[in-house]
């Protein structure tokens, strides 16, 4: 009980983690490099490459060495022997042995043609754990996006926030000087309250893409992430291609899709190749050595050297059928790999689409925004001036919010659509 008791207070002066700067081009390099999944997909790399070694041992010398001491006795009449005056019983008697055994194949064009399809799974092995790093990094882009889209949204709900507060003082002015109602100073109160609402919701989502961020990552959630960068235009470029020919023809490239499903035709292709060699003799050189006697000092020396060769001729069409099995996963393999060319060319277009749109988007939201922070400072002259109620402030500054949401979500927007497009051309892990 009272460790229980000193636990409490101990606990509660442990320091909290401190925060971590991160930087976009840290969060892609992080997430291409240390996370969790790449690490699962670099072992199932690593197993890939062990496999190939498996199929290799397959035309590898093979050694062992053993021994065993036998005593026996046994029934001659039940091997056939019943000559006259031949016991009936023969033995007990010892027998002892030691040797060493080694093969040896020749010749196996199989094992040969298995070892090249098991190279190219480990091939394919890789490239997928590109697929992996590519996805992680972009996911790892998107999570810092949406977390600096919340610090842009907080920073904007803090300024309407301002705004708000600085139109309460002037319309509680206005009312106590005799130019304006009591009805203005409560709408200037329910627009700061909406404000502070919303500035509230803002830092909740803030907190909760800070946490993607590090889940992104691999890393502790409690410990936060201070981001070093902002929605500027720079966010989220890569060396990409401007022209469409040029991006596709990088994409076809670089995309570790199209390599892993290439190498997947590749090893299926000689996975067919090593079933057909399996119609070929096969050679195999056999040897043993040892000592053979029935005490250990009687023992002598033996050996035996074998050179075998065995011819395939029938399974019961086992054989056939798996090579029919193996043809249709190799025009499986070019189908896919066919479809995947044409969506990576449609996901390049796709993403210099949204490029072009979002940069529009851009240019039209900053002009708004700049428009509307004029309307706001001109109605507020209007109001002071006692030419106007503050209702037209209130809506310049309605307009002044939705502005600014715009000018965001445009930024995000051109942002995110660089971020797809190094996706689409298999440079994710380049962003920066």
């Amino acid at each position: 009980m009272l460790v229980a008791l000193l636990a409490v207070p101990l606990a509660a002066q442990a320091p909290a983690p401190s925060p971590l700067k991160l930087s976009f081009a840290d969060a892609v390099r992080l997430a291409a490099g240390e996370v969790p999944v790449v690490a699962l997909a670099t072992l199932r790399a690593d197993e890939a490459d062990a496999r190939v070694r498996q199929a290799r041992s397959a035309l590898l010398p093979s050694l062992s060495v053993g021994g065993f001491w036998l005593n026996r006795s046994f029934n001659s009449r039940s091997i056939g022997i019943s000559f006259p005056g031949f016991p009936e019983l023969v033995g007990p008697f010892n027998n002892y042995d030691a040797r060493f055994d080694a093969t040896q194949t020749l010749f196996d064009w199989s094992s040969v043609v298995r070892v090249r399809a098991a190279g190219a799974q480990a091939d394919g092995s890789r490239a997928e754990r590109g697929v992996t790093v590519e996805s992680s990094a972009a996911a790892a882009a998107l999570a810092y996006l949406r977390a600096a889209r919340g610090q842009a949204a907080v920073a904007a709900r803090q300024a309407d926030s301002s705004v708000a507060a600085e139109l309460v003082g002037l319309a509680q002015a206005q009312k106590a000087a005799g130019v304006s109602a009591a009805i203005d100073v409560t709408r200037a109160r329910a627009q700061l309250v909406t404000a502070e609402g919303l500035l509230i919701v803002a830092r909740n989502q803030l907190d909760r893409a800070r946490i993607d961020v590090t889940r992104a990552l691999g890393l502790d959630p409690a410990t936060p992430p201070v981001l070093t960068d902002t929605l500027t235009a720079a966010l989220g470029a890569a060396d990409v291609p401007a022209e469409r020919d040029s991006g596709v023809a990088a994409a076809l490239e670089n995309r570790p899709e199209l390599s892993a499903e290439q190498a997947r035709g590749a090893a299926a292709r000689q996975t067919g190749s090593a079933i057909r060699a399996e119609r070929l003799p096969r050679l195999v050189l056999a040897a043993d050595y040892g000592v053979n006697g029935p005490t250990v000092p009687a023992a002598i020396a033996t050996r035996q050297l074998a050179l075998q060769v065995s011819v395939p001729i029938l399974d019961g069409f086992r054989r056939e059928a798996r090579l029919a099995e193996q043809d249709a996963v190799v025009r499986e393999a070019q189908v896919r790999e066919a479809d995947l060319r044409r969506q990576i060319a449609a996901e390049v277009d796709a993403a210099l689409l949204d490029m072009r749109s979002a940069q529009a988007q851009q240019a039209v939201a900053a002009e708004q925004l700049r428009l509307a922070e004029d309307e706001l400072a001109q109605s507020r002259e209007r109001f002071k001036a006692g030419v106007a109620g503050n209702i037209e402030v209130i809506n310049a500054q309605s307009n002044l919010i939705r502005a600014r949401d715009s000018d965001i979500d445009a930024r995000f927007a051109a942002a995110l659509a660089r971020i797809s497009l190094a996706r689409a051309a298999g440079v994710a892990r380049t962003l920066h």
